[in-house]
């Protein structure tokens, strides 16, 4: 006979009460219902765990993969073992990040193997996307990439390559396998809920605590991350963290993908000053506004009337300035005399051996790493690709479209190739497509392109009709100096009681031959522009010393000597600057912030508001740069310790006893860098940035208002390619107007 069961019996079967009301849907698996899983036992917690960490370690392994485009499998093995091979523990830190993240998605789902699938789905999603922009563009995706799904999807299309459909077929491949195996274990798992308490409010709260808490954490971390002295910056830095900035596809390799991208996603820029506000700013613009009219009351002619070239002499500078060494001869007799006739000079360098892009960086934006937050020890990559607004000196030179640069080495070095867009550059020459630098022949076995072919391929470049901004970053002299010229007679000695170490000795000698190598191209370049019919000024500066002087470089007396490059600045007979040598009493110490400020008053030219803030701050602080040490670029953080500053006989500044005017001016430093950087650039429509408009502008806008059929309204002068199209374009509206009408 058929046993007729009470409602209240049933209830109690399901594990629902009357007093839980309505049964959630969500709380509610079909497979519950499906008879064939009604024998099925749940899987044991350790098979959970064991299974758990199995996907963690196979995500951990997809983002490797991303990055190893070649032999990712010992890469990924070299990535594991280096945890007893260095007691380097990159992997587990990766593991623990997305742990965490695998975590949340688990309780979020409350279903295990669906969890994993969506979790490894996504995962798998990254590591294709990731190694599709490396083969691309050898640079990993970062937060700033991001923005192309809210403001131009279209773009992601630029990062599959030609010929990946071998790596869809394998992502397709591994995704079906990935959902057979976990939809199978599903299926046998008796456990259709992860978390179930059989109560409504107990599974909402414990759910609950594993969702916050880990998402907590994870923020938290990633928040920090990049922060120096933070909780998650020491606790990755103990498990072996060491960030590679200048290479996000290296750093990538040697610290995780996970963690290579969380890096990027809050870098601290500087604190916010005190005063900061729109009133502030106006005040400011006011001021060096002020300053500029009053400049250039004594200034003649104009920066954009002439083409500017910036060369950036990789690890450039006097070997025979270095405290302990003796050269048997002269590596750079051209360039010393060069710096005798033209306004010259050392350069303060934030770097030893390494830190290209920061100088580079402070070059080209007149800003000063000084400024910054210790933790921002890499603007190009930690803080370039978040800014929406990037006034770099370039675009004064019809809006950067009459700019190019020239690197004969990777483009994607220090994101250069993204940077430069930002920047405006119209060419970006490099040793890989689209634009690729036309001469690259190396010295005997050196594998940097010499610097005599890097020169050439600007030559070709420059336009005689038009003004130009044009930069080259060398490679010649870059480490490690392996002994790479045949015909090196150079001999290095120690002048100290302490021999000079066989490698040291080796280096040097490497090094001074590149020197010289240098010194006898630049001479030859700067001929070829003697004979050049255009005014073209050049500013030419080492980057930092060669991180060769093993022996000097244990003295810290010998800090200040070790971060002084050599610089000048120079125009060619065209020019109306020729021959100007500035007194070496404004000229003997500098900054590269102040490069650009320096050129406008070698060359007797017109500033802008900012222009004038540097050329006053440049009168008071001579030089300065974060504090510095003796060993080669460290991209963790900033150095510790005190500011550098150098007053014009190269003495150190104690900056707390400056007078109120540098105080001010110091001050103003650091609101207006704050302004651009990380406040809301306030000064970007206060025509800070604005050089004065010269004559021939201003005629071209009194013909862009003039109407149709006034006398020479159509004659609309050319004036570096602005407002020229402009004009004629308003004026053809003018007329289509009026035949409308």
């Amino acid at each position: 006979m058929t046993e007729v069961r009470e409602p209240a019996e049933m209830e109690e079967t399901t594990g629902e009460s009357a007093a839980d009301g309505v049964i959630d849907s969500a709380d509610v698996d079909i497979a519950d219902l499906d008879p064939r899983t009604k024998h099925t036992k749940p899987f044991g917690w350790r098979f959970y765990l064991i299974s758990f960490l199995m996907v963690d370690v196979v995500a951990v392994g997809l983002l490797q993969w991303s990055v190893w485009t070649v032999e990712p499998l010992r890469g990924f093995g070299g990535f594991i073992s280096k945890m007893w091979t260095s007691n380097d523990y990159q992997f587990l830190l990766n593991m623990l990040i997305l742990a965490v993240a695998y975590l949340i998605l688990v309780v979020l789902i409350n279903r295990f193997w669906i969890a994993s699938a969506v979790f490894l789905s996504i995962v798998g999603f990254c590591a294709v996307a990731d190694r599709f922009k490396v083969m691309v563009r050898y640079e990993t995706i970062k937060p700033s990439d991001l923005s192309f799904l809210k403001s131009d999807a279209g773009s992601m299309v630029g990062f599959i390559p030609t010929g990946s459909s071998r790596v869809f077929m394998d992502a397709a491949i591994f995704f079906l396998a990935m959902v057979v195996i976990c939809y199978s274990l599903h299926q046998r798992d008796g456990r259709r809920k992860f978390i179930d308490l059989h109560s409504h409010a107990k599974n909402a709260a414990v759910r609950l605590l594993f969702i916050v808490f880990p998402g907590l954490f994870l923020g938290l971390f990633t928040a920090g991350l990049a922060t120096t002295g933070s909780w998650s910056y020491n606790f990755a830095q103990a498990l072996g963290d060491s960030p590679k900035l200048w290479d996000s596809v290296t750093d990538a390799q040697a610290n995780g993908t996970l963690i290579g991208f969380q890096r990027f996603v809050n870098p601290k820029v500087m604190d916010e000053p005190a005063n900061y506000s729109e009133k502030t700013m106006a005040k400011i613009a006011k001021r060096y506004s002020q300053a500029a009219d009053e400049i250039n009351q004594t200034r003649e002619s104009n920066l954009e009337d002439s083409t500017v070239i910036m060369v950036l002499s990789e690890s450039f500078s006097d070997p025979t300035r270095v405290p302990g060494l003796a050269l048997n001869k002269d590596p750079m007799p051209n360039i010393r005399a060069i710096k005798s006739q033209t306004t010259s000079g050392l350069m303060l360098s934030a770097g030893y051996g390494g830190g290209t892009a920061n100088m580079e960086f402070m070059a080209l934006t007149g800003l000063s790493m000084a400024n910054f937050d210790a933790s921002l020890s890499s603007p190009y990559q930690q803080l370039i690709p978040k800014l929406s607004w990037t006034p770099t000196f370039n675009q004064l030179w019809n809006d950067g479209k009459d700019s190019q640069a020239f690197h004969p080495y990777e483009s994607s070095m220090y994101s250069r190739s993204s940077n430069y867009k930002k920047f405006k550059f119209r060419h970006f020459w490099t040793l890989n497509e689209p634009d690729v630098i036309a001469h690259q022949s190396r010295i005997d076995s050196s594998p940097y392109v010499r610097d005599s072919d890097a020169y050439q391929s600007l030559l070709e470049k420059i336009d005689t009709s038009k003004s130009q901004f044009l930069s080259v970053l060398t490679m010649q002299n870059h480490m490690s100096y392996d002994d790479w010229y045949s015909d090196n007679e150079f001999q290095a000695t120690s002048t100290t009681d302490e021999p000079l170490g066989l490698d040291e000795t080796t280096q040097i000698q490497t090094y001074a031959k590149g020197v010289e190598y240098t010194d006898e191209a630049t001479k030859a370049f700067l001929d070829q522009l003697d004979n050049i019919d255009k005014p073209i000024t050049v500013i030419f500066y080492g980057d930092h010393l060669p991180g060769a002087y093993a022996s000097a470089s244990d003295n810290t007396d010998n800090s200040v000597a070790l971060h002084e490059t050599d610089y000048f600045i120079w125009s060619n007979k065209a020019s109306g600057s020729h021959g100007t040598k500035l007194p070496d009493s404004t000229t003997a110490f500098t900054s590269p912030n102040y490069f650009m400020a320096q050129t406008a008053e070698h060359m007797n030219a017109k500033v802008s508001p900012y222009l004038a803030f540097l050329t006053r701050l440049h009168d008071k602080v001579p030089a300065l740069e974060p504090p510095v040490v003796n060993k080669i670029q460290s991209w963790s953080r900033i150095p510790d310790g005190q500011a550098l500053y150098l007053d014009k006989e190269g003495n150190r500044i104690d900056i707390t006893q400056a007078d109120k005017a540098t105080q001010q001016l110091l001050e103003d430093y650091k609101l207006i860098q704050y302004d651009i950087t990380a406040g809301k650039g306030y000064l970007k429509d206060l025509d800070f940035m604005e050089l004065p408009k010269t004559e021939a502008l201003e005629e071209a806008e009194e013909a862009a208002k003039l109407p149709m059929g006034t006398k020479n309204a159509g004659e609309v002068p050319m004036v570096n390619g602005k407002l020229a199209a402009a004009a004629a374009s308003q004026q053809e509206g003018q007329g289509a107007q009026s035949a409308a009408q």
